[in-house]
């Protein structure tokens, strides 16, 4: 895939934030896979970067809590951070600004892109991402963005709504039953463009399984993935 300008304005739009110096976004999306096939060297994958990023997450989203619940024992903070820290939150972020699209990685990984070593990819991918926004603008940089892209996430954890990754549970009770991966489809829409409904199905092998409908087509899709977890047995 093409470095320019053009795609890394692309992603920094999504991300709500602008690098002074494109090329380290650029490694943030750098898998090892691809530095291995085209020959370049430890340094020039994206594990560093996972690694500050992962740091500085944990401390936007530990500061917020401490700041906002000021009467909460370090129990109780500790048990909403690690709802909101996680491989399913940056996973869910990471495909609403379509960070997959813009990853560098080998020939092989590309083949397995939903399977569950390929979604840890994407999310630490995100992390990277991260990283790379405290190098470039600093700790209030990387304050603003993570605050700014998870705060529904934040909410929904401090509110006691937030969803069980649905989608994550079936398509790994599909693979152990040796079954093949799940398929989604919006098969409708209704209401206002300022507040949707969206209609999902969910497919397997050739039929219908789990229905579900949500005010986004990834909420949709959870709640047919739900169905299917309570309705169908997957291990026959």
């Amino acid at each position: 895939m093409e470095w320019n300008e053009v795609r890394a304005a692309e992603l920094s739009a999504r991300l709500g934030y602008t690098f002074r110096d494109a090329n380290l976004l650029r490694h943030a999306l750098t898998h090892s896979s691809y530095v291995n096939e085209h020959g370049g060297s430890y340094r020039d994958n994206n594990e560093r970067l996972e690694f500050l990023g992962d740091a500085f997450f944990d401390a936007v989203i530990a500061e917020e809590l401490y700041m906002r619940l000021g009467q909460q024992e370090e129990g109780v903070l500790s048990r909403i951070r690690s709802k909101v820290v996680c491989e399913q939150s940056l996973l869910r972020k990471a495909e609403e600004i379509s960070l997959p699209d813009y990853l560098f990685i080998g020939r092989g990984e590309e083949k397995m892109l939903q399977s569950r070593k390929s979604r840890s990819i994407v999310a630490d991918a995100m992390e990277a991402v991260l990283g790379a926004v405290f190098l470039d603008g600093g700790y209030e940089a990387v304050k603003k963005v993570a605050g700014t892209l998870f705060r529904d996430i934040l909410e929904e954890a401090l509110s006691g709504r937030l969803e069980q990754d649905y989608k994550t549970l079936i398509h790994e009770k599909m693979q152990a039953g040796g079954m093949q991966p799940p398929q989604y489809r919006i098969i409708g829409e209704e209401g206002p463009d300022h507040d949707k409904t969206f209609f999902a199905v969910l497919e397997a092998d050739g039929r219908i399984i789990g229905e579900g409908s949500g005010k986004t087509k990834k909420q949709a899709e959870q709640y047919a993935a739900k169905q299917a977890l309570e309705t169908v047995s997957l291990t026959e």
